[in-house]
């Protein structure tokens, strides 16, 4: 009898060891960041790349039902003027026409993919309004998005920052902007 209970505490640490030689690894993995296959990366790098766009003509277009999909349910984004905004306010900036872009020109687009999620930094040459006051000029951006559990991708942040005149100091106006 005392046998078999030095028997079942012999396996059950025997059990407990390798459930933490194996809960051990897998932190280890995801701690160093193994992340997904190279392959897979540039997959999801390109997927993201194609959002960009499908972001871009849906923004212009003032397409809601596109912009609802594209947008996690806790966005939120702080926008070329300062604002933060949620996703049903960015949503009702659209459907209200607060905010009305006709010119989006990016360029210097990098995408970086860590895991699940995706980091988008850019330049945009902007032309529009917003609550009935012309914008136009030069925007530094970043948005992020986020692969969900089901493998679709969701826009979770976004900034948007004015991007000086050459030569102006950031934080400076110019004589024309004051």
């Amino acid at each position: 009898m005392a046998h078999r209970g030095l028997h079942r505490r012999i396996v059950r640490s025997g059990a407990g060891l390798l459930a933490g030689v194996l809960l051990t690894g897998s932190l280890s993995a995801a701690a160093f960041g193994t992340g997904p296959h190279p392959r897979r990366k540039d997959e999801y790098k390109h997927q993201v790349e194609q959002l960009e766009e499908v972001w871009r003509t849906a923004q212009l277009n003032d397409d809601v039902a596109a912009m609802d999909k594209l947008l996690a349910d806790d966005y939120v984004g702080i926008t070329m003027m300062g604002q933060v905004v949620t996703k049903m306010q960015q949503l009702d900036r659209m459907k209200n026409r607060t905010l009305v872009l006709n010119k989006i020109a990016l360029d210097d687009v990098k995408v970086r993919v860590i895991g699940s999620t995706a980091i988008v930094n850019s330049r945009a040459e902007i032309d529009g309004t917003n609550e009935g006051e012309p914008i136009h000029g030069t925007y530094r951006y970043m948005r992020v998005y986020t692969r969900t559990p089901a493998g679709v991708w969701k826009i979770t942040n976004f900034e948007a920052t004015r991007v000086g005149a050459p030569g102006q100091q950031a934080g400076r106006a110019s004589a024309s902007e004051k």
